[in-house]
């Protein structure tokens, strides 16, 4: 296999600390396709870009996008870690804002872990009223069959 060196403008890109996309990737956790749709709706901003038009990304973008990542990891909107990078980018900040925030995300996984506990149930229930042989009837199928459109 030979070794690729890199084009004379990625390396001098790379000599002022600039990555490109696969590189940003690899340093953030962030696939290159949602690095593209980030920066397409405005979470990062537009990337500079080499003779060559190749993506380049600074420290400070692939520092955003471990927080976006981050942020993802923990289930936040993508409207909500709109408001979170606006927070983490103003040194005029209430972290009263940002615990609001983080309390109000809290709420709703509570609400959303109770809704599928409930599911959770609801199908338990329905699988022990199942025989599981070689018979057509099924509770299971009954129970969707007879839910409200």
């Amino acid at each position: 296999m030979a070794i690729r060196t890199p084009r004379p403008e990625l390396a001098d890109a790379r000599r002022q600390g600039l990555h490109n996309i696969g590189e940003a990737s690899a340093l953030s956790g962030v696939s290159a396709k949602m690095i593209r749709h980030y920066e397409g709706i405005g979470l990062i901003p537009p990337a500079a870009r080499s003779f060559a038009n190749y993506r380049l990304y600074s420290a400070a973008d692939v520092h955003r996008l471990r927080f976006i990542r981050r942020a993802r990891d923990l289930g936040f909107s993508m409207k909500r870690i709109e408001t979170l990078l606006g927070l983490w980018s103003d040194p005029q900040r209430s972290s009263a804002e940002v615990k609001r925030l983080a309390l109000e995300h809290v709420a709703e996984l509570g609400e959303r872990i109770r809704q599928m506990q409930a599911m959770q149930r609801t199908l338990q229930h329905l699988a022990r009223g199942c025989q599981g042989d070689d018979r057509p009837d099924c509770p299971i199928l009954d129970d969707l069959a007879g839910s409200p459109v």
